[in-house]
Parts: C-alpha cells; structure tokens; sequence
C-alpha cells in the first residue's frame, strides 16, 4: 500500500499518508530517524511508483475515512520523487489540502522548489546550521552543500504561497552551545507560521539517541520566542486516533512502515477491528513487524532492512 492512514499527527491532526518513496532511500541518514539506518544515499531524482496508482488508492480511501491533510510522509526523502508535483496536482482533485514533510535538502533544486510549491502546506527541516552539528545529527550525501541548502530553504520560503512550518529535532549529547541563536536566526528569515521544537518520541536509528534535558528543551523555545513570531513544542504523544480500513493486519503493516505505533494505539486499533493481540504476535511470528522498547513504551514498527 502506497497510501496509509489516516494516522494522527499532532501537527496536522487527522493525516492520510502516502509513501511515494521506498524503504529506505534519502539524501540524509539522520541519527533519530524512527525508520532506522538509510539503505541507499541518494540525491538522484527518479520516478519510484506510478503516480496513478497513488492517486487510486488516495482516491479509494478518501470514500471511507475523514482526513484533514493528505500528507506525503514517506520512508525516505519525499522531493526524491521526480513525479512529486504531478502527484500533488493530482490529489488536489480529491478536494483535500495537500501537505509534505522534507528535510529540505534539495530546495537548492529550481524543480524541487516549484514541485513543493504546489502543496498547501510544507513542513522544512532545520537541525542544525553549522557544518559539525549537520554533519552529526543529519549524515547527508557527501556532495550535498548545507550553505546551498540553507540558501535553498530561503529561496522556497520566499517563493511559496502556502503555509511553511519548521522543524528542530533536539537530542541529549549534542553539544548546541550558540546553536540556538544561529538556527533562530535562520528560521526567523524564513518566517514559518510555527516553528516547532521536536524531540524523539519514537525508537531512534541510533541507540544512543535520547531526548534532551528540560532545561536544554526550555533554552532552546526562550531562545527561539525572542525571534520568531510563533514557536511550539512538537514533544507530546500523538494519541491513538489511527483509521481502521476493515483489514486489521494490512492497516498494522502500512502504518507501521511509516509511523512506529506506541503499544496503546495498536491495541486500540485491534479493539476497533474486534480482534485481539494475537494478530500481532502472528505478524512478529512472520517477521513482518518487530517490537521495540523506547524509553518506558513498547513500540511496534514494519520490519525494514534498515533498522538494525
């Protein structure tokens, strides 16, 4: 299935994900990624599915379930996708807003740019602006520029029409010292409606991932409410609002190939299809899910080749 969902997202309430992207190809391999290790580095643009297959199965499951967003969320980086654009335009004829989540790494791309900018909403990336952090925190394609994308990203925000919100991913043993002030500062030039200061809430590619202390959380939003206009925590459980589409095993394999679900909400999915957990441990048998403990909850994801 290229299309899952809707699954809840605390930025954009009920989200239908599409998956126009297969496990896992990114130009990143960031240390907290939830789908774990990247598989294939790339910056090669490319056609992956055929956009009227996603449209299809969009279109079948727009019918039966309530969505706030369309959202491309992908296994891997979504503007790896040459078909993007047309597939935006695509889905807007289903009448629903269209958003995608990037790490904006080839915003420096005039096709990538006038791609995203047919979304409704589009969500960028910003971990870091000084090469060590980047380095660190995103592993990037090692003939990617972060000063061209940094450029990129302003070039879009400048460009775009709809709604932009950002994203700072903060994590324990990083050292941010006056990152705080610099990432501020980038993403005031941007102007998003939210910028949102995320932690890890679902298992991490790297073990040693863990979320931030308070008091570095604290810092980060002070330092970012004195420059930017709107500024949120992303930290919160998400909840357990997942769609059910009649075929409980299915929808447990397409969510969890995207989104990690947190042991309340597979079971309350397994309540609403009026089975019970054995359809979970008959998949785990399979090897097609794995169970994963994060911090005090257990959580069940899609077996992918690259979690470890």
């Amino acid at each position: 299935m290229l299309v899952f969902g809707p699954v809840p997202s605390r930025r954009l309430g009920r989200s239908l994900g599409v998956n126009n992207i297969p496990a896992k190809i990114c130009s990143y391999s960031c240390v907290y990624c939830q789908l774990g290790t990247t598989i294939k580095i790339s910056i090669e643009r490319r056609s992956f599915y055929d956009p009227e297959k996603i449209f299809k199965e969009a279109e079948n499951k727009v019918k039966n379930v309530q969505a706030d967003y369309i959202t491309f969320v992908p296994d891997g980086e979504p503007t790896l996708d040459e078909n993007l654009g047309k597939e935006i335009e695509m889905l807007k004829s289903l009448n629903h807003k269209i958003a995608v989540l990037t790490n904006g790494s080839l915003t420096f791309r005039e096709d990538v740019r006038n791609d995203l900018s047919k979304a409704d909403l589009v969500s960028l990336k910003v971990d870091a602006v000084s090469e060590d952090l980047w380095q660190k925190i995103n592993r990037p394609h090692p003939s990617l520029s972060l000063q061209k994308i940094l450029e990129g990203m302003l070039e879009f925000s400048k460009e775009f029409k709809g709604e932009l919100i950002t994203e700072t991913m903060l994590m324990d043993q990083i050292k941010y010292e006056n990152e705080f002030d610099k990432i501020a500062d980038f993403i005031r030039e941007l102007n998003p409606k939210i910028a949102y200061i995320a932690i890890p809430t679902r298992p991490p590619a790297e073990k040693w991932v863990k979320p931030p202390r308070e008091e570095v959380i604290n810092e980060a939003f002070q330092v970012f409410s004195k420059k930017i206009k709107n500024v949120e925590y992303l930290i919160g459980y998400e909840g357990t609002a997942f769609s059910f589409s009649g075929n409980v095993e299915e929808d447990l394999l397409s969510i969890t190939a995207v989104h990690p679900m947190r042991e309340d909400a597979v079971q309350e999915l397994l309540n609403r299809a009026g089975v019970g957990w054995e359809v979970v441990e008959k998949l785990i048998n399979e090897g097609k899910i794995i169970e994963l403990r994060y911090r005090e909850h257990k959580f069940y994801m899609r077996k992918l080749p690259g979690r470890r």
